[in-house]
């Protein structure tokens, strides 16, 4: 392979990871019409600890650097753990569509947490972008209509926002661990971390345990543990390991346009007018904040 086409290589990798988190909302509204949130996402989470037992030996071998386990730790804890416990029960009560708006979000939380928690300098047009894109956020969720589907927006959308408050503790943790470790270990370390924390919550009185088998909602476990738990986390972490972090997350915008495409096709989810509104106004903010020029310093905050 040429150096010219391996310079490509984590693009395309971060593209279908993009594409197949965006797939997840849609699958993962099937799998929870069936069975409860703590059932499919221990399931999810199991799958791909299984895809990795073959790879036992090889992470034998992998050295804890000192200090890297308790931030390795803290990176699982906010995803997939909380990440999921919130994104779960956010599909329960909105639309996939809905949520992939929401997931635009991201990119703004990134360049806003860089500033406070790192220090580095937020210019005032990511600073606009970041309140255009949380008002339609906000304005999404309130003309989001009740429906079987999604009963309460609001909520769910809320849910959703906590969901990206995890993803981005974990991307900025991620981004460097990948200087230690290989793409593989680390999805693999998510994995097992993940099915070790929601084993016990199955035994929780609210959790409803399976009675009937419905393939449709088997296979959406299957997919999400292996398609996206391993398949997609997997090319993310390795897109993330060879390109920067600001580049890694501007893909995520992404993954609204695929989700409102997939819901509208296979879920039949509308947006009303003033959702539509509101969606463009969330893009319109997150297309403003990946503005790259260079700025004078009268510019940045």
């Amino acid at each position: 392979m040429s150096v010219s086409d391996s310079k490509y290589l984590p693009v395309v990798a971060l593209v279908i990871a993009v594409f197949l988190w965006a797939s997840s909302f849609v699958v993962l509204k099937i799998a929870l019409a069936v069975y409860d949130p703590m059932i499919v996402i221990f399931g999810r989470m199991i799958l791909a600890s299984l895809c990795f037992v073959f790879f036992i030996p090889t992470f034998r071998k992998q050295k804890f650097q000192k200090g890297d386990l308790k931030w390795l730790l803290v990176m699982a804890f906010c995803e997939p753990c909380m990440y999921f416990v919130f994104e779960s029960h956010a599909m329960i009560y909105t639309s996939a569509s809905q949520a992939g708006m929401i997931v635009a979000t991201l990119p703004l939380l990134m360049a806003v947490s860089a500033r406070f928690i790192l220090g580095e300098k937020l210019s005032r047009k990511t600073l606009i972008g970041f309140v255009m894109a949380v008002i339609g956020g906000i304005w999404l969720s309130i003309y989001g209509s009740s429906t079987e589907a999604s009963p309460d927006p609001m909520l769910g959308n809320f849910l959703e926002f906590l969901a990206m408050c995890c993803a981005v503790g974990y991307m900025t943790i991620l981004k460097k661990m990948t200087a230690h470790y290989s793409a593989l270990f680390i999805t693999a370390f998510q994995a097992f971390m993940g099915a070790i924390f929601y084993l016990p919550l199955l035994a929780l009185p609210t959790t409803v345990m399976p009675t009937t088998f419905h393939p449709a909602a088997a296979f959406s476990i299957i997919y999400l543990g292996i398609g996206i738990t391993l398949g997609a986390y997997g090319l993310y972490n390795y897109g993330m390991s060879r390109l920067p972090a600001n580049q890694t997350t501007a893909y995520v915008n992404l993954i609204p346009v695929f989700t409102l495409i997939m819901g509208w096709t296979i879920l039949d989810e509308k947006l009303n007018t003033m959702q539509f509104i509101a969606a463009g106004l969330v893009m319109c903010g997150v297309i403003l904040s990946q503005d790259n020029r260079s700025r004078k310093k009268s510019e940045l905050i």
